[in-house]
């Protein structure tokens, strides 16, 4: 995370800084130069050292500031009242994300480069919110914790994306089966688990 000054920054300055990031770890990955970002930014080094603990900061916040325009996009997660509504919204919202990646391929070059930084918890309302609605509708199971199973969840959407993101750079991979391979994998751990199947081992 950035250290308080950098936040104390007026908010068009804090702007410019991410804005400078991120083009160059578009550009160069996570080879990008830190002195150059910081330099390009119109900062000293000196200054640099009061905004952030070194590079891996800076990776952290490019990539929330993009997490947060990302939840921008999706928006909350709206309460469906059947199950056929709730897999078509799903599946609506995954394929607004994808179709914003088509369009901004910078924002995939970016994501990618920063795999592992950031707040993984940042996403955790709106999976909060998918979570209980399919609970609601008896879509995911409630004989485990909310909580595990919407970490779970969130693990599982990782490595989705991931693989996702990998698919647009390959074009020899299938990504059609890896798409409903994902959904099958998915509607399996939600799945209730049949009771005299509970105890087995």
């Amino acid at each position: 995370m950035p250290l308080p000054r950098f936040h104390r920054l007026p908010e068009e300055q804090r702007a410019r800084i991410i804005a400078v990031a991120r083009a160059h770890i578009a550009e160069h990955g996570r080879e990008a130069s830190y002195n150059q970002i910081i330099a390009d930014a119109g900062i000293s080094k000196a200054s640099a050292y009061h905004y952030f603990d070194g590079k891996a900061d800076l990776l952290a916040e490019v990539r929330r500031a993009l997490h947060k325009e990302l939840a921008t996009l999706i928006g909350p997660w709206k309460r469906t009242r059947t199950p056929e509504a709730f897999w078509r919204q799903l599946r609506a919202e995954s394929a607004r994300l994808r179709a914003h990646f088509a369009a901004n391929h910078r924002d995939l070059l970016v994501l990618e480069a920063t795999r592992g930084e950031g707040d993984p918890a940042l996403f955790d309302p709106w999976f909060d919110a998918l979570v209980d609605n399919g609970i609601e509708l008896g879509v995911v199971r409630d004989d485990v914790d909310r909580s595990l199973v919407r970490d779970a969840t969130r693990a599982l959407f990782a490595v989705f994306d991931e693989r996702a993101l990998a698919a647009m750079h390959d074009e020899t991979r299938e990504a059609d089966r890896d798409d409903e391979q994902a959904w099958e994998l998915l509607r399996a751990l939600w799945s209730p688990v049949a009771p005299a199947k509970r105890g087995a081992r």
